[in-house]
This record gives structure tokens, sequence and C-alpha cells, in this order.
């Protein structure tokens, strides 16, 4: 987990049926976490469309983007794997700088090989607790 040089503002919003925490640094760049615990496929697409437009209305260079997936939401990365929709939404927001990570509690408990299971995911993106990835 990052520390926040200097909170400017913090703000829980609903998107699309997840969670979006929202700070600022004193350089004016809003770090932004999407949480994602949560596995219907039209709130996973909406939330996926909230970061791009997110992305739009700030500016790449302005903004530092997590989406941090636990529980039933480490299925958005399953639905990637075979919903070429779902991937390329994945692969646009991954080229404009946001990081997708993954909660290794629920890989353990689910019995889930993120190589064979997940798309596009590595060991880097791999964190020991989503819930305490998103605090």
């Amino acid at each position: 987990m990052r520390k926040f040089l200097s909170l400017v503002a913090f703000a829980l919003l609903a998107s699309g049926g997840s969670s979006v925490a929202l700070a600022a640094d004193t350089a004016g760049v809003q770090k932004v976490v999407y949480h994602i615990n949560y596995n219907d496929e039209k709130q996973l697409n909406a939330a996926l469309g909230n970061a791009k437009n997110h992305i739009a209305a700030i500016g790449k260079d302005k903004i530092d983007m997590k989406i941090v997936m636990h529980g039933p939401g480490v299925d958005l990365l399953k639905i990637a794997n075979t919903d070429l929709g779902v991937q390329q939404k994945v692969i646009l927001l991954k080229k404009d700088g946001v990081a997708f990570e993954v909660c290794k509690n629920t890989l353990v408990n689910k019995k889930i090989n993120y190589k064979d299971d997940l798309f596009d995911v590595s060991e880097k993106d791999i964190v020991p607790s989503g819930v305490a990835e998103v605090a």
C-alpha cells in the first residue's frame, strides 16, 4: 500500500455499483481507487466505462488510478479471459496507466490460478488483501 504525501480531498462515491475513493496530492494529481467486489457483468462494464470517462475528464497525466478487485470482483478478469469486449476495455485502461490489483486472499480461498484463469495478471498485480489495499 502506498501513502499519499498530502491528502487534499477524500470522497466515497457510488459509481456503477463500485466504490470510488478519491484524493488529490499537492501537484493536483487525483489518486483514485475503484473498488470492485461484485460480479454482475452489467455493473462491471459500467465500472470500466466510468473509469474510462474519469480519465477522459481529468486527463491521464493528472490521474493515478487503481482498480482493486476481491471476492466476486475478481470475476472481472475471468470474464476478460473470454469476452473480447471486456478484454479490450482492460487493455485500453492499462495503456492509460490504470493498475488492476487482485486480492491474494481471494485467489487462495477460491483456488484461482491467476496465470491461467485471469486475463493479463502477473505477480506484481497481486496484493495481500483487497480490502487492505483499498484502505
